[in-house]
């Protein structure tokens, strides 16, 4: 008989109902109440907090600026991302192009323009258009030699569109002034 006295007592055990909870034991906030919560400034109050906030941003800003100079490719603009318009800046500034002198020449001829003798400022009108026309031939060899050059590396179907373009803008640019700044030497060709 302790057997089934065993067995009554073990189902019939009793719940506090305090001790266990069903749910998430706690009321469901309101609309109001969760809108209060998200509701902060969006900009920082107080003079402390905003010099504070405005040195983070500069320095965010610092940090973007030095990384696209460096090439780095998380900061670089869409057009400069990837591996072949890494290999056309490459190729670009490894060699010389007569682009880069365009702002001396356009300096020259200011210079020049403000000399009131006819045949010098004609002269310099003549150099001008001359040297416009050996530019836009570089820039399309070089958009050519550039297009060969990828199409060997990457193959015909794989070369991106705008590559002669990107290739002659940046060749029409003074070195030092090129953004993302020159990683390479005069004269180091990228491998095919």
């Amino acid at each position: 008989m302790a057997k089934a006295e065993d067995k009554t007592d073990s189902s019939t055990q009793v719940v506090d109902p305090e001790s266990t909870t069903i749910g998430k034991g706690r009321p469901t906030p309101t609309r109001r109440e969760r809108e209060e919560a998200n509701r902060r400034p969006l900009v920082a109050t107080g003079k402390e907090a905003q010099k504070a906030q405005r040195a983070r941003l500069a320095e965010v800003r610092e940090r973007q600026r030095v990384g696209m100079a460096n090439g780095e490719e998380k900061f670089l603009p869409e057009r400069d991302k990837g591996p072949q318009r890494k290999f056309i800046r490459d190729y670009v500034d490894a060699r010389y192009s007569v682009g880069e002198a365009m702002i001396p020449i356009m300096v020259l001829v200011i210079v020049m323009s403000i000399i009131q003798v006819a045949a010098i400022q004609m002269i310099t009108l003549f150099v001008l258009w001359g040297f416009f026309i050996v530019a836009v031939i570089d820039c399309l060899v070089v958009g050519r030699l550039v297009t060969s050059k990828l199409t060997e590396k990457y193959g015909a179907g794989n070369v991106q569109r705008g590559n002669k373009w990107y290739a002659a803008m940046r060749a029409m640019q003074m070195k030092p002034m090129r953004m993302p700044k020159p990683q390479i030497k005069r004269g180091q060709y990228p491998t095919v």
